[in-house]
This record gives C-alpha cells, sequence and structure tokens, in this order.
C-alpha cells in the first residue's frame, strides 16, 4: 500500500500532533483538519462507498427476502414461519454489527502499523464479508443463512468502522456537510444499485451475493492506496479492563450532545429498519403482489426514493454549510419521515406505494445531507473518533437487531401479518427521534 503522506509523524497535511498521554488513558495525538480535504480522497471515498453498499444492502433488502422464500419453497421452513425467520436472520446479524462496528472502531483507532491505522482493516473486513456470501449464497437452511449474514455483518462492519471514521480524520468542518451529504448520497446509490443486482440476478444467488462483493474489494483497496492515512506517533498504552469496557461507552453526563445524536440516529433507524424487515412481505401481503414481481415493484420504489434522496441531500448539505445550522434539518426530516412511516399504513396500490416512497425519499435525503455532519461536530474526542464512531454506530446496529425481533411480535399481534401497528410503533419512535435533536447546544 502506498506510504502515508504529510510530516514525519505520518499525519496529513492540514493536521497537526498535540500533546501526549494525560491521565488514565487520555491522549491528543491528533487535531481537527483545517485545510480541505484532498480531492482524490473525497473522489474514492464516494466510489468506495457506492459500490461497498451495492455489494452489502442489495442482499440485506432484497436477497434475504428471497433466500427465506427459496427456504420455504424447499421445505425447509413453514410457509407462515417467513417473517419471523426474517427476524432471527436479521437480528442476529445486526447484533454481530454492533460488536464488530465498536471493536474495530477503537482497534482502528489505535492500530500502530506502519500503513496507517485504517487502511488494513478497511480491506480485510471486505474480504471477509465476501467470503460471508458465499456461505449465505449456499446456505441449505436457516441455520446457514443466519451464519453467512452474521459473518457478513462482521465484516462488512470491521470496514465500514475505520472507513467512516477517515471522514473525523480528513476532513474540515466547512467541508463535513457537503462532502457526508455525498457520502450519504453515495451510500444510498449503492443501495439502488444492490435491488436492481438482486432483481437481474434473483435466480443466480452465488452471482447475486458474491458478485458485488469482490468488486467492492478491489475499490476498497484502491481507496487505501489513495487515502493520507495517519501514523501513530507513538505506542498506545496497553488497555486494561475499564479501557476495553469503555470502548462500548461514551458518558452521557460529559457529553449529552453526543448522547442526544445517539438517541436520535437509533430512533430513526428503528423506524426505517421496523419497515426494511417487512418490505418484501408488506409489497407481497399488503399490496397483494405476485411473489415474482415483488424483485421489480422493489426495485422501483427504491429507484423513486433514491431520486427524491439524491437532490434533497445534496441540497441540505450545501444549505446546512452555507447557514452553519444542523438541528433544523435533522429534526425537522426526522419528524417528516416519521408521518411518512405511519402514511404507509394507509396505502393500499402500488402507485400510492411509489408517492409515498417520494416522500420519504425527500425526508431521508435531508436527514442523511446533514445528520452525519451533526455527528462529527459533537464528537468527544478527534484521536477516539473510530472509536466514538463506533459507539455511534451501535446506535445504527442496535436497532436493526431489534427492529426485526420486535416487527416480528408485533406482525402477530391480531390478524397476521399488522402492518398498521408495525408502522404506527415505527412512526412514533421517528417523532421521538426528532424530539430529541431540539436540546442539542453544541450545534446550531
Amino acid at each position: 500500500m502506498s506510504s502515508v503522506s504529510g510530516s514525519a509523524a505520518g499525519m496529513p497535511s492540514g493536521m497537526t500532533s498535540a500533546s501526549q498521554t494525560v491521565g488514565h488513558h487520555e491522549h491528543h495525538w491528533f487535531k481537527e483538519p483545517t485545510e480541505p480535504a484532498k480531492k482524490s480522497y473525497v473522489a474514492w471515498l464516494l466510489i468506495a462507498q457506492f459500490v461497498f453498499f451495492v455489494a452489502l444492502l442489495g442482499p440485506a433488502i432484497v436477497g434475504i427476502g428471497l433466500k427465506i422464500t427459496q427456504l420455504v419453497d424447499d421445505g425447509a421452513l413453514p410457509e407462515n414461519g417467513a417473517i419471523g425467520a426474517a427476524a432471527v436472520l436479521g437480528g442476529v446479524g445486526a447484533l454481530f454489527a454492533t460488536v464488530a462496528n465498536v471493536v474495530f472502531g477503537r482497534l482502528s483507532d489505535r492500530t500502530t502499523s506502519k500503513w496507517g491505522r485504517r487502511r488494513i482493516w478497511i480491506v480485510l473486513g471486505t474480504v471477509i464479508m465476501t467470503f460471508a456470501f458465499v456461505i449465505m449464497a449456499l446456505a441449505p437452511s436457516l441455520l446457514w443463512a443466519t451464519v453467512g449474514w452474521a459473518l457478513a455483518q462482521l465484516g462488512a462492519n470491521m470496514t465500514l468502522a475505520p472507513f467512516i471514521a477517515t471522514v473525523a480524520d480528513q476532513v474540515p468542518k466547512f467541508q463535513r456537510g457537503k462532502i457526508t451529504a455525498s457520502l450519504g448520497i453515495a451510500q444510498n446509490l449503492g443501495i439502488l444499485g444492490g435491488v436492481y443486482v438482486a432483481q437481474w440476478f434473483q435466480g443466480a444467488p452465488v452471482v447475486m451475493f458474491v458478485g458485488p462483493s469482490i468488486l467492492a474489494i478491489g475499490a476498497m483497496v484502491v481507496f487505501a492506496f489513495v487515502l493520507p492515512d495517519q501514523v501513530l506517533p507513538t505506542k498506545p498504552e496497553r488497555m486494561d479492563f475499564r479501557d476495553w469496557w469503555e470502548t462500548f461507552w461514551v458518558s452521557p453526563v460529559k457529553f449529552p450532545d453526543y448522547a442526544l445524536a445517539w438517541w436520535s440516529r437509533f430512533l430513526i433507524t428503528l423506524a426505517s429498519f421496523m419497515f426494511t424487515t417487512l418490505r418484501f412481505f408488506y409489497v407481497n401481503l399488503h399490496l397483494e403482489i405476485p411473489t415474482d414481481q415483488v424483485a421489480a415493484i422493489i426495485s422501483t420504489s427504491v429507484l423513486i426514493y433514491t431520486a427524491a434522496l439524491v437532490l434533497s441531500g445534496y441540497v441540505a448539505g450545501w444549505l446546512s454549510d452555507k447557514l452553519g445550522r444542523r438541528k433544523v434539518f435533522v429534526w425537522g426530516s426526522t419528524l417528516m419521515f416519521a408521518v411518512g412511516t405511519v402514511l404507509l399504513s394507509y396505502v393500499d396500490s402500488v402507485g400510492a406505494f411509489f408517492v409515498l416512497e417520494a416522500f420519504l425519499g425527500i425526508a431521508y435525503g435531508i436527514y442523511v445531507g446533514v445528520d452525519l455532519a451533526l455527528v462529527v461536530d459533537v464528537l468527544p474526542n478527534p484521536d477516539d473518533s473510530g472509536k466514538d464512531l463506533g459507539v455511534f454506530n451501535i446506535a445504527n446496529a442496535l436497532p436493526q437487531t431489534l427492529a426485526p425481533v420486535l416487527t416480528g411480535i408485533l406482525a402477530y399481534v391480531g390478524a397476521y401479518p399488522n402492518f398498521t401497528l408495525v408502522l404506527w410503533v415505527a412512526g412514533a419512535a421517528g417523532l421521538l427521534g426528532a424530539l430529541v435533536i431540539i436540546p442539542i447546544k453544541k450545534v446550531r
């Protein structure tokens, strides 16, 4: 891999060294960047994000539903056990994602390799994800499909934790809104691409699961080469039990703004994934679309959603940087998303579903255009950005563990499948997610 640019200490331009160890494992090796991020870094950050999410989210949104349907058709699962199976598979995978993101975020903060802190984990995680998708594609049972998805989530989050931490390492505050908006757009374009790949290759599961992941390895390798990664100037102190415990913890008392942002992300992610868990079955059962046409309907809906998201996300990120404001965009878009989620329970046609997907896309576009910039602005310590973003990612991953379980329970309350109850609970979570943003003080 390429050598690290910058000073002899291995720091990229625009970043300077600071004090050494102070107190109990406190350190300030790096300051926040003050110069614009390198263009090659930004370009490959977005390209790698796009390709990676093609690989990861196609299987998540469509592939899991198709795999479970295959297991039902093969007699490995009962017909009325499909949503429950999706809950088990999704929940276990998200649990692995939760732990992996925090642990590997922390490890990347402390990695002393001559190649830098982040590079090794970014590439290795993508390779592990690819091998895991081979297992999932060939799985003859729910057990093996769950093993494959759990390992895929472990590998994916081994990559994502240090990958996203590079934003805190490389991007100055005055660029964050625009770049994080572009990152969110690239992610959602990747989701769209993944859905289409899943549709095109639904009859060839190995190609659907594994093909895009091989391309993701290539994209992450190139990103690792162009990344002006940091090399730690000194070896960190050995971590004791307290340090490892604190890997999963940031004090809400010491850092209340961070805690409020964490809860907002947790709640909107819970709302989103409560619908994502049952999207395949919502289209199949609620909209009464035949199974062989579901992937095409989902692809079109995600296309509409993404088109709306791209436009609103870019405008929101640019406007947020211009105005120097984050909060109003985040709480306003979260409120819109909550309303749209509830309205899904009243949809009774494919056309109305597409219209509502456009509304949800606008709402989530504004959210992804600004929220990550807000989060990076309230991080407690630039030295521990990988760890702190890993803890923050629990707010992404934990709801993905809870949402399938909660959705699975609510769907069986009353007449199966009770989509109305699921969507109203999801909407209530989104509303709370909007309200907790308002008290944040550090960011306008």
